[in-house]
Parts: C-alpha cells; sequence; structure tokens
C-alpha cells in the first residue's frame, strides 16, 4: 500500500516506456552507497547494520517496490505495485557490503489473455518463491495467484486465484495481503504459504492472517502494535517470522520497525505477537519500507534486506538496507 503522505506531495510526472507485453526491457539503475543508519534507531543485541544503497533510475517505470525476494547468487525478484516485475543481481564490496545493481530488467505482469494488465487488476503487494514458482498478493480485487517459471515471467500468465482460509471481503482495498511468504520446509508448518494483511482486522482489532496450504491450513491473526501496519515479512531459517512494519503520521513522519513471532506460535487459532528487534524514524536512513528477505551467511548469521516504496514521489527514496542478525 501507498505511504498516507503521497497524497500530500506531487508526483513525478512519469512518461511510459516502449516496454512491450511480454518482453523484458533492460534499465540503468544508478546506487548511492549508504554507510551509517544515523539516528537514535534501537537495535536488538545481535542485530546490526551492514550497509545500503539509495537508488534511482531516468526510467520513469522505476520505483513502488512492494516486496523482492532473493533467487541465487545475489539475483533478485521484486515486484511494483503498479504491475511490473523488476529482476536484476545486487553487487557487493570484498566485504560483503551493497555497492550496487547490474543487470536490471522491468517486464509487465500479463493477464490470462497474455496482454499487460489493467492497473486495478495488478496492485501488487506481496511476493513468495517455491519450487521454482512465484506467488503474488494483490490489492484492490485481493487475491493470491500463481505464476511459472521462474525463469520466464515476463511471458507468464497467472492461474486461477488461490483458496484463501479467510473471506476476503473482510479485506480492506487498500490494506489487504502485505505479506506472502513460504514458512521453511524443515519447520513445522513445512513449506506452506502464509498471508498477513496489512490492515485490516477482525472485530476484536487483530491482523487478519492465514496458513494457505499444507496440513496446519487454516486462519489465525496477529496483534497489531502501537499503530504500526505490517508490509512485508520473511521466516528465518530456525522458522521464526519477521515482520517489517511501517507508521506514518503528519506530526511525527514515517517510522519503520522489525518484529519477531517465534516459530511455534503461528497455528490455525492463534494470536501471534512478539518482540521487536528493530526501530527507528525519520532521523535514520529509512523511507516507505515495504519489502524484506533473508538469506543465511557463511558464518552462521542471517542478512535481513530491506526496500522502500519512493510512490513514484520526488519527496521519497528508492532504498536497499541491510542488516546483520547473529545466529
Amino acid at each position: 500500500m501507498a505511504l498516507g503522505m503521497v497524497s500530500l506531495v506531487a508526483l513525478t510526472a512519469c512518461q511510459k516506456s516502449e516496454l512491450v507485453a511480454g518482453e523484458a526491457l533492460p534499465i540503468v539503475v544508478e546506487a548511492e552507497v549508504i554507510s551509517a543508519f544515523g539516528g537514535s534507531a534501537t537495535l536488538a543485541p545481535g542485530l546490526t547494520f551492514v550497509g545500503g544503497l539509495e537508488l534511482s533510475s531516468d526510467e520513469p517505470l522505476f520505483g513502488a517496490f512492494s516486496s523482492f525476494r532473493f533467487l541465487a547468487d545475489d539475483r533478485f525478484l521484486g515486484i511494483f505495485d503498479t504491475g511490473y516485475w523488476i529482476e536484476g543481481t545486487a553487487r557487493r564490496d570484498p566485504d560483503g557490503r551493497l555497492i550496487g545493481l547490474d543487470g536490471v530488467s522491468l517486464a509487465a505482469m500479463l493477464d490470462e489473455s497474455g496482454r499487460e494488465s489493467r492497473k486495478m487488476l495488478v496492485d501488487a503487494e506481496s511476493l513468495a518463491l517455491r519450487d521454482g514458482e512465484v506467488y503474488v498478493g494483490f490489492e484492490q480485487r485481493h487475491r493470491v495467484v500463481q505464476y511459472a517459471p521462474v525463469s520466464a515471467l515476463h511471458e507468464a500468465r497467472p492461474s486461477a486465484p488461490l483458496a484463501l482460509p479467510f473471506d476476503t471481503g473482510a479485506l480492506r482495498n487498500n490494506g489487504g495481503l502485505e505479506t506472502l511468504v513460504v514458512a521453511p520446509s524443515e519447520s513445522v508448518l513445512g513449506p506452506a504459504l502464509v498471508a498477513i494483511s496489512e490492515k485490516s482486522v477482525d472485530q476484536n482489532g487483530n491482523n487478519i492472517a492465514g496458513i494457505l496450504d499444507g496440513s496446519l491450513q487454516g486462519e489465525f491473526r496477529v496483534r497489531p502494535r502501537d499503530g504500526f501496519d505490517i508490509t512485508d515479512g520473511v521466516f528465518l531459517p530456525n522458522g521464526d517470522l519477521v515482520l517489517l512494519e511501517r507508521r506514518f503520521a503528519i506530526s511525527t513522519g514515517v517510522a519503520m520497525r522489525l518484529r519477531r513471532i517465534a516459530a511455534d506460535a503461528i497455528r490455525p487459532g492463534a494470536i501471534v505477537d512478539g518482540e521487536v528487534i528493530l526501530e527507528a524514524d525519520h532521523a535514520s536512513q529509512i523511507d516507505n519500507m515495504e519489502g524484506i528477505d533473508a538469506r543465511s551467511a557463511d558464518d552462521g548469521s542471517v542478512r535481513l534486506t530491506l526496500v522502500s516504496d519512493d510512490n513514484h514521489s520526488l519527496l521519497q527514496r528508492t532504498l536497499m538496507l541491510e542488516f546483520r542478525l547473529e545466529r
């Protein structure tokens, strides 16, 4: 979902490029290195800032990141809420810190007929990968669909919507399925798909969520805290779930945090909560943080990588930030 303040600012003028449905468009993305997180952010013991990038491009379609996932060898796949795929490779220095992006391309999300989908049908907000297949969660017309194969998404057409364990009629138009993530195969959930809403709540004020398949298929809830909305999530190798959350208010600006949910807490009928492991406000190097992924490092630690949605606004930035989480 777009950050609330976007309606208060002028958007950049975006003339549509010559992007042909069914083809990928190579683009150049410039990167400015961020070496310090700054501000008075609170990081839990064992979590440290590694570095980051501020990304920009002359291509008007670039921006509006909603979610992304690493593939292999620092290659990544992401989605824009404007209805585009983005693929590329993160470039690092000898110490493993981010220094740029290479081989970046965009492609339009296609409809069932192979045509570029209309905007109202491709408000893509969440992304998950499993067994070479790609799953995307959409707002406005709430649904989760599958695309395959991951190697040719510029030509891929969506499946029929997956069955969901909760009533989609309870989802808000602009606060639906912001998190779609696959649990580790060796976890209690198995490689199940898990979906969590951004700000759609039940009668008790808890976020609607569900395990979409597997032996524990069913609904659960996430307890919201302190006015933060859930914008994405990722499972750690041990099965714990890290949620990326964002808050915005005119008086205080934007804030973000990470909340860690214990692996054994997620069950049908459960109301889950967890410890905050990072919280930062506008004084730190953050923006409208929308996407998160995790990868294991050779030393046993986990790298958490976050991206932001600039809403194609002159007042916002596309950031890629990375943190190291000790084993």
